[in-house]
């Protein structure tokens, strides 16, 4: 085995332990160089994400991990990457180390000492990284509740086009709850998290009283989150989102007041992005031959509420080819882009219903809360899309469950 370019200043315990044996008999345990490559770059990677001593921002920890990592060195990284982590490969080395004849032919080879330190090893780089995959889908949390909040919006005739459209029958914030419950159960209760930065957040469940319970804690992350991006667009707008919620609150006719605040908070963002004559550009480049983007208005072709909102989550950039699938012709938006524009233009729709709402009722003002929960998803996971490929933005956060 060559001698080792360190990545970092984090050190993989498995690395370590496997640094002290001879490549002859790393060789017939079949540990490669570059799996322990890979391993030591997914630890080191993981340690630097999960210290809450180091208060920088996340991609700062990144840099620092390869900030001596040589171009060649980086390259052989990237090619180990490809070998290593290959769906048929991590398959065999999970059928490998549940293998009872392989775990007694490694500690006969290894001695009883030698083969303790390697499981210890591989244990405590397991809590490291599974700490980091926890932390990594809760940090998903406040999207997901988004996500789910803008595809209840829309129905199932509008969403029929969408491909892959049965994905979408899916409740993601169930999904993610169970993958957490699986990680804490099954993952982290079986390795020595004491070793790790883990605190007792990080140990505890995500969501002791229900899924919904956790989504109405996180609509207030995703209302601020979606506020801010408002306010980086068009500060002004802001108050169209806070003057809804006043007038739900105490005006008689508040319902419609709210209904008609919002359209034209909507109507704005997306006016003011990108200009009619841009989007009817980027329709003629990207969307050539679809028939909900443009129409004719006294004699002119204007762009579609569509093609605004698709504009919108593209940020102007232009629509990449796709590979196609089974469940994807690879041809038009994409699977995210597309369903965030169609629940857009669904909350726009429904809200244009609301302006007429006269009665105040519980059931009106309970309705137009859903909606608004659902543009504030909406907006939060659209502008951040977008603002990715219009500009790059100041690293920002959202707050810690």
């Amino acid at each position: 085995m060559q001698d080792p370019v360190p990545v970092t200043v984090y050190q993989s315990n498995f690395v370590a332990c496997a640094r002290t044996l001879d490549p002859g008999l790393l060789a017939k345990l079949r540990i490669s160089e570059p799996a322990v490559l890979v391993m030591e770059v997914v630890v080191s990677l993981c340690m630097a994400l999960t210290n809450d001593s180091d208060q920088r921002p996340w991609h700062e920890r990144v840099e620092d991990c390869f900030s001596e990592v040589t171009e060649e060195r980086l390259t052989e990284i990237c090619q180990a990457f490809v070998g290593e982590c290959e769906v048929e490969q991590l398959q065999r080395w999970l059928e490998r180390f549940k293998n009872q004849n392989y775990s007694s032919f490694v500690e006969r080879l290894l001695g009883a000492a030698c083969y303790k330190r390697f499981i210890d090893s591989l244990k405590q780089d397991g809590a490291v990284v599974a700490l980091a995959v926890r932390r990594g889908v809760r940090a998903l949390t406040p999207f997901v509740v988004a996500w789910n909040d803008a595809v209840k919006i829309s129905s199932q005739n509008q969403l029929k086009g969408v491909q892959p459209a049965h994905i979408l029958a899916v409740n993601a914030v169930e999904i993610l709850v169970s993958l957490d419950d699986f990680l804490g159960e099954k993952v982290l209760a079986a390795l020595p998290m004491e070793v790790t930065s883990a605190k007792s957040s990080d140990l505890a469940m995500l969501a002791p009283e229900g899924v919904d319970d956790l989504v109405t804690s996180f609509r207030s992350m995703v209302a601020e989150a979606s506020v801010k991006r408002v306010e980086r667009r068009n500060s002004p707008l802001v108050r169209k989102i806070r003057g809804a919620r006043d007038a739900l609150r105490f005006s008689e006719d508040g319902v419609s007041q709210a209904a008609n605040s919002l359209i034209e908070l909507l109507d704005r963002i997306m006016r003011e992005s990108l200009k009619p004559a841009e989007v009817l550009a980027w329709v003629d480049a990207n969307l050539p031959d679809a028939e909900d983007v443009t129409h004719e208005v006294q004699g002119q072709m204007r762009p579609t509420k569509r093609a605004e909102a698709l504009c919108l989550v593209y940020g102007g950039d232009p629509i990449t080819p796709r590979e196609a699938t089974e469940n994807d012709d690879g041809q038009g938006p994409d699977f995210i882009h597309d369903v965030i524009a169609i629940a857009l233009v669904s909350i726009r729709n429904q809200l244009q219903k609301m302006k007429h709402a006269d009665h105040g009722t519980p059931e009106e003002k309970g309705q137009l809360l859903s909606v608004l929960a659902a543009l504030e998803g909406a907006l939060m996971l659209g502008l951040t899309i977008g603002d990715l490929s219009v500009e790059p933005e100041p690293s920002e956060e959202l707050p810690a469950a």
